[in-house]
């Protein structure tokens, strides 16, 4: 009989495999959960409200749609190259200032009289982030005209200035994008 007095190394390889496995593993969620996790607010709710009730909810705003209007009124716009490699395009985003800012809306029927019972929320909040957001409930109807004031900026970069307003059963929105420079 033949003696085989070479080593093997297979049991080595399978130890090192498994040692290389539970490393990797350990690291993918050691590294995914130090990432932090932004909730969407899309029609300024939680996402699983959102999600719940998405049929009334696209409902309500098809009614508003239909009936009403909402328009933002007296804000600069910043003028925006479009990308010459989409074939949408961008509307051109409000332009911010540092410090205290005020917004100016305007709900109206479609025959352009002024709605005065709506019941208007305003939501500043920056696209992929709700750390910073800032919630205006009640907004109140002066002049014929829904403002929002004190609304303080300190940070540059890209906002999106939300509106939710309620008349009787409908529910209509407003999402216009803004951009503060640095």
């Amino acid at each position: 009989m033949a003696k085989n007095s070479g080593k093997t190394y297979w049991p080595h390889m399978i130890l090192g495999f498994l040692v290389l496995g539970i490393t990797l593993s350990y690291w993918t969620v050691k590294s995914a959960s130090s990432i932090p996790v932004q909730e969407s607010n899309q029609y300024m709710l939680k996402y699983q409200m959102a999600d719940m009730n998405i049929n009334q909810i696209m409902e309500k705003r098809k009614a508003f749609d239909t009936a009403y209007a909402i328009h933002l009124l007296d804000v600069e716009t910043m003028v925006m190259t479009d990308n010459v490699n989409s074939n949408r395009p961008q509307p051109n985003p409000v332009k911010l200032s540092q410090g205290m800012n005020a917004f100016t809306y305007d709900v109206v029927t479609k025959e352009g009289t002024s709605v005065s019972d709506a019941n208007v929320t305003f939501l500043l909040t920056r696209p992929h982030s709700r750390s910073e957001d800032q919630l205006f409930k009640n907004i109140p109807y002066v002049n014929g005209k829904y403002r929002v004031t004190d609304v303080n900026i300190t940070k540059a970069g890209r906002y999106t200035l939300q509106l939710r307003a309620e008349v009787g059963d409908t529910m209509g929105y407003s999402e216009v994008s803004a951009y503060l420079k640095p």
